[in-house]
């Protein structure tokens, strides 16, 4: 077989209108808080060439850019520090609790058989919550040094639309700002979904926003919903102590995943103790005076059941953010899951209003939401765009990571495509078995006659940053045998991926 050769394209337009939204507890670019702002570093009464109603992913990159293509602009955020639900109180402090946990869990099962041994070992949760708010503390700072950087004007309150070309801002000082803008692009980001008869308190019912900061680590911890929030937020407290019981009222985990790649994840989740109830429905939470009962039924009707927990985690997804915008006043559209409607262009039906992130239409990622917010601003500025939803790549970060980019093999069969499969274990690739870190495996789908590669699913430690490859791949066109004719260095896990290349076009060398 010849080897495709890979051009580079020009931007290619993508259009929202057929994207489908993922909303399966994903974590999310901008946040519910993406508007609102006080003053900052410039009088907002100027009229600015681009406005952008909050400062989380989508939109802080929004504006930077904005500015680094000559646009004057205004970011405004509520929160007061930018970096939106992501930085805040999602992607960021998540992952700083992941590896921190994660860190725990090593020294006290795994240090021992590499030589490295301790008298004892504990977990300090302040110093371990005090190095997560670091982190966070940190980034925000660095992307308001980026707005100073490129002279993007930061307006700090809650935003809401006058007229399609002016806000008005309840600043955080107590006052109240118009700021006028001739494109104004809507970022601000989901909110947690609530769920009938349940109310968050953040501190024994909590939110992901709650369950980053508990006070003290929970005996028993249940987590509704088996999405990507809820999976990761079990194996952080379940890592240092929680007995952790994950409560889905579907019949699988992430139920956008790959189905082979799912089910053996849940097995590694299993050993890990992490305890499932599948087609479960929750009918009710109360508390007590000294726990929380959760009133359970089978999915399908059937007798009740009560099971015990001293917190509960809330994860069933999450919901676009609009609410107190004004969008009614000036008529901008939204569908029936509250998401507003915009061109490919990222255009709303009313002219000189965008939308970008997660009030749009795809999926619920910080990533996603940047992307966005470049090719919102290049249009605007009479430029090209380009985001392809289909090159989005999802990971889970638990241990082993669950990275993929483009399709299911499901998704494949439900198109009728003809397609090869190939699969290689990590327990076959060398570094792998050096760093006694060898669960998981690289399954590729391919286009049976042409090579072409639909799908990419990675599951092992750093799946997240091995998938990117895989997304390149996808992006440019590539074949199996382009990646398995790519030399890989030796040893790394990236070889999985080159030996699972091989296995789907011919034969892998090392299994």
């Amino acid at each position: 077989m010849a080897m495709a050769t890979i051009a580079r394209r020009k931007a290619v337009t993508f259009f929202p209108s057929s994207r489908h939204l993922y909303n399966n507890g994903n974590y999310t670019s901008a946040s519910k808080y993406s508007w609102i702002f006080k003053r900052g570093f410039a009088s907002g009464s100027e009229e600015n060439d681009v406005v952008v109603i909050g400062g989380g992913p989508g939109g802080y990159v929004a504006a930077i850019k904005a500015a680094q293509l000559g646009l004057k602009t205004t970011c405004i955020e509520k929160r007061g520090a930018l970096g939106g639900t992501c930085l805040n109180v999602g992607c960021i402090p998540s992952k700083a609790l992941l590896h921190s946990s994660h860190m725990y869990h090593k020294a006290k099962h795994s240090f021992a058989s590499h030589g490295v041994k301790f008298d004892s070992i504990e977990v300090d949760l302040p110093a371990m919550l005090a190095q997560k708010d670091n982190a966070v503390g940190n980034l925000t700072k660095g992307i308001e040094g980026l707005f100073k950087k490129n002279k993007v004007n930061y307006v700090k309150g809650y935003g809401k639309f006058l007229s399609p070309s002016e806000v008005s801002v309840d600043t955080l000082e107590g006052g109240n700002t118009v700021v006028k803008g001739k494109n104004i692009i809507i970022a601000t980001g989901s909110d947690v979904k609530s769920l009938p008869g349940i109310t968050i308190d953040e501190e024994r019912i909590v939110s992901s926003t709650g369950s980053l900061s508990l006070k003290e680590i929970p005996k028993k911890l249940v987590v509704i919903g088996a999405g990507y929030i809820g999976l990761e937020m079990g194996s952080v407290w379940g890592r240092i102590g929680s007995e952790v019981t994950v409560v889905e009222f579907a019949p699988d985990i992430v139920p956008t995943m790959d189905g082979e790649i799912r089910k053996q994840f849940q097995r590694f989740l299993e050993k890990q103790k992490m305890k499932f109830m599948l087609k479960t429905k929750v009918v009710s939470v109360d508390t007590t005076a000294s726990s929380v009962k959760l009133t359970l039924e089978p999915a399908a009707g059937g007798d009740q059941t009560i099971l015990e927990a001293d917190v509960v985690l809330v994860s069933a997804g999450r919901v676009p953010f609009t609410a107190g915008l004004g969008l009614e006043k000036i008529g901008v559209e939204i569908d029936k899951a509250g998401r507003i409607l915009v061109n490919e262009r990222f255009a709303t039906n009313i002219s000189g209003v965008y939308a970008i992130g997660d009030v749009i239409p795809g999926p619920m990622l910080a990533h996603k939401a940047e992307e966005d917010g470049v090719a919102c601003v290049e249009y605007i500025a009479g430029k090209e765009g380009h985001v392809d939803y289909d090159m989005v790549p999802g990971v889970v970060y638990t241990h082993p990571e669950v990275a993929s980019v483009g399709k299911t093999e499901e998704q494949v069969k439900a198109l009728g495509i003809d397609y090869r499969v190939g699969k290689f274990p990590f327990l076959a690739n060398s570094r792998a078995k050096a760093i006694d870190d060898a669960d998981g495996l690289v399954k590729i789908l391919a286009e049976k006659e042409t090579d072409k590669i639909l799908g990419v699913h990675i599951m092992a430690p750093n799946a997240g940053e091995l998938i990117h490859e895989a997304v390149l791949a996808l992006q440019y066109g590539a074949s199996s045998e382009d990646i398995a004719r790519t030399c890989h260095a030796h040893p790394t896990m990236s070889e999985a991926l080159k030996e699972a290349a091989m296995a789907t076009y011919d034969k892998p060398i090392h299994i």
